[in-house]
């Protein structure tokens, strides 16, 4: 067995050879397990170890303390694209150019386009909190367990544009309908409501996640690893013909100029709220703003 962690211990590497399962847990539970670029490098570095592991045939992928993540890190929304102005000199104080963004977009992208097509078989232990990035990566997992309390959704459309993630896999993955009403309300939703949907492989009660994710991960981990392979790029083959069709293009394309938007007065600006009263604030008058109470049934 082999067990490392990385990005200041924020994620942690478990490799388990006997089993044939590989385990990747986030690791920064105070933040709800949101990542910064530290992070999803020490994340993308940890799948490349086990994709190259020949005694490895599964990737188990999840959170400490019941969360699995809450997305990228917004205390620092401009953070992804570097502290420094272009000259390299001075700190940022404006928006990122528009050809950083598409530079900085593109490798982030790539990192979801690798994971989407990744050779080995991938299981996610979904619990608490699956947001953002971090919803991407348990749709993207090729078996899904999650709890029925957990939250789900894109709430960082409501500041960075309805035109955000990837969007071939959330149409391909949740249907165009409940794609346009996560990505045009940026709702959070719990799971047990996309249930009878059949989005996740397993819906459970919240204390059984763990177990069950681990008893899918023994039961795929006892395939021919070779034939899992095969089976993975046959998929990615079927998917890329069948539904994602100029995704490595369109997904950080839309995303670096989703995130210039311009807010008009009445809409609600998150980087300037942010920069006025705090991040935790600025995530409270943002749930404030975009509030609208059911109607009254008669």
């Amino acid at each position: 067995m082999t067990s490392s962690s990385a990005a200041d211990g924020r994620v942690l590497y478990h490799a388990d050879r006997d089993r044939r399962i590989a385990t990747v847990t986030l690791d920064d539970p105070a933040r709800r397990n949101s990542y910064d670029l530290s992070m999803r490098d020490a994340l993308a570095r940890y799948l490349d170890d086990a994709a190259q592991d020949d005694d490895i045939t599964v990737v188990l992928l999840r959170g400490s303390e019941g969360v699995f993540s809450t997305g990228a890190d917004m205390n620092n929304a401009y953070g992804w694209y570097g502290s420094k102005d272009d000259d390299g000199d001075r700190p940022r104080k404006s928006r990122p150019s528009q050809r950083r963004r598409l530079t900085v977009d593109r490798r982030t992208f790539g990192f979801y386009h690798d994971f989407m097509g990744y050779p080995k078989v991938t299981v996610g232990e979904i619990a608490g909190y699956a947001l953002g990035g971090g919803f991407e990566m348990a749709l993207m997992t090729d078996i899904s367990v999650i709890a029925r309390d957990t939250r789900i959704g894109m709430p960082a459309t409501r500041f960075l544009g309805p035109a955000l993630g990837s969007l071939h896999m959330f149409f391909h993955r949740l249907g165009p309908v409940l794609a346009r009403r996560l990505l045009l309300t940026g709702d959070i939703v719990d799971a047990a409501s996309v249930e009878h949907l059949g989005v996740f492989t397993e819906t459970c009660e919240p204390g059984a996640v763990t177990a069950r994710a681990r008893y899918w991960a023994e039961k795929t981990a006892k395939m021919p690893a070779d034939g899992v392979v095969i089976a993975k790029e046959a998929f990615r083959l079927v998917e890329q013909s069948q539904a994602y069709q100029g995704e490595e293009v369109a997904s950080y394309l839309f995303h670096a100029f989703g995130t210039n938007l311009q807010f008009g007065p009445g809409e609600f600006n998150f980087v300037k709220a942010r920069a006025e009263h705090g991040t935790r604030n600025a995530f409270r008058l943002r749930d404030e703003h975009f509030h609208v109470p059911e109607p009254e049934l008669q």
